[in-house]
C-alpha cells in the first residue's frame, strides 16, 4: 500500500463525514449559529460552491434569525427562477456587507472564472488557495482526491500532471520528500516539463542516501546537468539567508511539524 493510499484510509471517516459535520448540517436545516455562519462567509466563500445551500430552509432562517426578511425574498426568488449557485452566493455577500467593494469585485471575477471550470478545476483552485493560506494537510486532501478521484476525459491530461506538481509540492512542505519525490516523478511523466524534473531531484535528495542518489544523477545525462543547476541555485539561497540548520535541528523541525 503506497504513502497515498494510507493517508486515504487514514482519514476517510474524516472525508467522508465533511458533510456530517454540524456547519453543513446547520446550513441545510437552518440551525446554523449566526456568529459562525459569518465567519464561515468571511473565511471561505469559496466552498459555498460546493454545498447545496441553496434551499428555502437557509432563506427561512435569513428572515428569522438575521431579521433580514428583504435578501430571504430575493433569495427565494432566486431559487424558483433557477438562478445559479455562483449569483446566490454574491447576493448573500453583498447584503451582509461582509466585504468591501473592491473585495466584492474580487469575489465575483472569481465565481464567475470559476463557474465556466469544470469540477476538477475548481477542486484545484480551491487547493491552491488553501497551499496559499497555509492549510497545507486540506490541501493535500483535495489534491489526493483529484489525483486518486475518477479522471475527467475532457480536461487535458497535462492538467493532472500539473495537479500531481502541487501534491508533490505540499508532500515536500510537509516534509514527506520520498512521497513527494514520487508525486513529481509521475508529474514528469505526464507534462515532460523539467521543473517537475528540479523537484523530482530536491525531494531525491531529501530522503536517498547519498551514494545512491549520486549513483542515479551520473547514469542520467538531463538528471545530472539539472542536479548542478539545481545546486547552483541552492547555494545562492543559501548565501542570501545565510544560513544552514544543522542536520539535528533540520530533524527537530520535522518532529515539530508532524506532532502540530
Amino acid at each position: 500500500m503506497t504513502m497515498t493510499e494510507r493517508l486515504l484510509e487514514a482519514t476517510k471517516e474524516i472525508w467522508d463525514g465533511y458533510n456530517e459535520t454540524p456547519f453543513v448540517k446547520g446550513i441545510a436545516d437552518g440551525s446554523l449559529d449566526h456568529e459562525k455562519f459569518k465567519y464561515y462567509m468571511i473565511q471561505d466563500y469559496l466552498y459555498l460552491i460546493d454545498y447545496t445551500i441553496m434551499n428555502e430552509q437557509l432563506c427561512r432562517w435569513i428572515a428569522d434569525e438575521l431579521e433580514m426578511q428583504d435578501l430571504a425574498v430575493k433569495l427565494v426568488e432566486l431559487i424558483r427562477n433557477h438562478g445559479s449557485v455562483e449569483k446566490f452566493v454574491v447576493l448573500v455577500l453583498h447584503e451582509s456587507r461582509i466585504y468591501t467593494p473592491g473585495e466584492m469585485a474580487h469575489i465575483q471575477n472569481v465565481l464567475e472564472k470559476l463557474k465556466n471550470q469544470k469540477e476538477v478545476e475548481r477542486q484545484k483552485y480551491k487547493a491552491d488557495k488553501l497551499m496559499e493560506s497555509g492549510e497545507l494537510e486540506s490541501a493535500i486532501l483535495v489534491y489526493m482526491s483529484i489525483v486518486n478521484g475518477e479522471k475527467d476525459d475532457s480536461v487535458d491530461k497535462r492538467f493532472y500532471g500539473r495537479v500531481s506538481a502541487c501534491l508533490a509540492g505540499a508532500y515536500g512542505r510537509a516534509f514527506l520528500y520520498e512521497e513527494s519525490a514520487r508525486m513529481y516523478e509521475k508529474a514528469y511523466k505526464i507534462c515532460e516539463d523539467n521543473k517537475m524534473l528540479e523537484g523530482y531531484l530536491y525531494a531525491s535528495s531529501r530522503y536517498m542516501p547519498q551514494d545512491e542518489y549520486q549513483k542515479m544523477v551520473m547514469g542520467n545525462e538531463i538528471l545530472l546537468e539539472i542536479d548542478n543547476k539545481l545546486t547552483e541555485k541552492i547555494e545562492k539561497v543559501r548565501e542570501n539567508i545565510n544560513i544552514e540548520p544543522s542536520k539535528e535541528l533540520f530533524e527537530e523541525w520535522k518532529k515539530e511539524y508532524r506532532r502540530a
